[in-house]
């Protein structure tokens, strides 16, 4: 198979979607691997390691897209990639289609075949290819919230861990999946007084176990979630349903119980948004206000941590890419059934239930 790794042009994404340890696996198998020139620059990868290893460069987009069967990427395709996608060319990459109308109209339009990494599915409900992001945006998120907490950044000016005599700061994350886990621990290292809820006993009974004393449990509800917010300085929305828009658990009217100049971060952002208030920013400009309550929305945060994220990426998708190269989206889709699960548009359909559900669109049985 034809293997096309693009160049990301989202705002501040350094990530590269295949390492060159990577592409000397797909080589080794007698695949063709073209990558942008330069696209693993700002990961730390240059161009002669990809050639050393039997990848060939293309010098633009345009001829990534226009060579290759399979597009492996990062983030999902923006505005003026939507042309250079063609019919039945295989994506893989993020998608989060329940967050974005046009995109999932753009690429129905292409006749793509659109592997979404975020829907891949193992039966036990765990999300593979999204894991190791979420490792790096949970921890992301407490540490730009602790940064944004700083007065010169426009915070209320608080530190984290606190001092002797000084209480520590209350970090209160919603969601205690992968993300608010990481960002739970990240904070309690901090010294924070941290409180993680979610609506799980079962998990938070896990949580309770193994995290530091700083860490306390709380079951997930509006009133519960009200009144974390009267007390705390920097919130963490952590929230994610596979695949569907994420519910707005902060509401507009709740902003008034929290003080000025407390941050919030909300990583669910790709889906949408658990805060009523959030919308998409960028690396570039990270934050704005609502009611005094700075907002961090940023849709990409692993970007700002290139090496580590495309490592760490790698690692989970490199043998999901190996299936489809070596057997062909459908036969290795009818084989592991954590890639069918992957299938969100196809061929002009939807065929993933809930982006079908977020756009009010009829969603196909899969034809494999």
């Amino acid at each position: 198979m034809i293997v096309g790794i693009p160049k990301e042009i989202k705002n501040n994404e350094n990530r590269v979607a295949l390492t060159p340890a990577g592409a000397q696996e797909l080589v080794k198998r007698g695949h063709k691997v073209y990558v942008q020139a330069t696209a693993g620059e700002n990961s730390g990868f240059a161009d002669s390691a990809y050639t050393a290893v039997g990848a060939e460069l293309l010098p633009t987009i345009e001829d990534v897209y226009a060579t290759a069967e399979m597009i492996v990427k990062v983030k999902e395709p923006i505005a003026p990639e939507y042309k250079l996608i063609r019919r039945d060319q295989l994506v893989f990459t993020y998608f989060h289609f329940a967050s974005s109308e046009a995109l999932t109209h753009a690429m129905i339009d292409s006749g793509a075949v659109c592997c979404a990494y975020e829907t891949v599915e193992r039966a036990d409900r765990s999300l593979p290819l999204l894991i190791p992001m979420s490792e790096v945006a949970g921890r992301m998120a407490a540490q730009e919230g602790c940064y944004f907490l700083e007065k010169p950044r426009g915070g209320k000016g608080v530190l984290l861990g606190g001092v002797p005599g000084v209480k520590p700061a209350k970090v209160f994350v919603i969601g205690a999946g992968v993300v608010g886990t990481a960002a739970a621990r990240t904070a309690a290292g901090t010294g924070a007084d941290v409180t993680i809820c979610d609506i799980s006993l079962q998990r938070l009974t896990y949580l309770a176990d193994v995290m530091p004393k700083n860490v306390k449990t709380l079951m997930s509800s509006e009133y519960n979630i009200r009144e974390e917010l009267r007390h705390a300085d920097l919130v963490i929305g952590s929230v994610l349903i596979p695949g569907a828009k994420a519910p707005k658990l902060v509401t507009r009217d709740m902003l008034k119980l929290m003080e000025p100049g407390t941050v919030m971060v909300d990583v669910a952002i790709d889906q949408g948004g658990c805060f009523e208030t959030s919308r998409p920013t960028t690396h570039e400009d990270p934050v704005y206000y609502v009611d005094g309550i700075l907002h961090y929305c940023v849709a990409n945060i692993p970007g700002a941590v290139p090496r580590t994220s495309t490592l760490a990426l790698t690692n989970a998708t490199l043998p999901y890419v190996l299936q489809l190269a070596d057997k062909g989206w459908q036969r290795a889709a009818r084989e592991n059934a954590e890639l069918a699960l992957g299938l969100n548009v196809v061929s002009g359909k939807v065929v993933y239930r809930p982006v079908a559900e977020a756009w009010g669109l009829s969603c196909e049985p899969l034809s494999l």
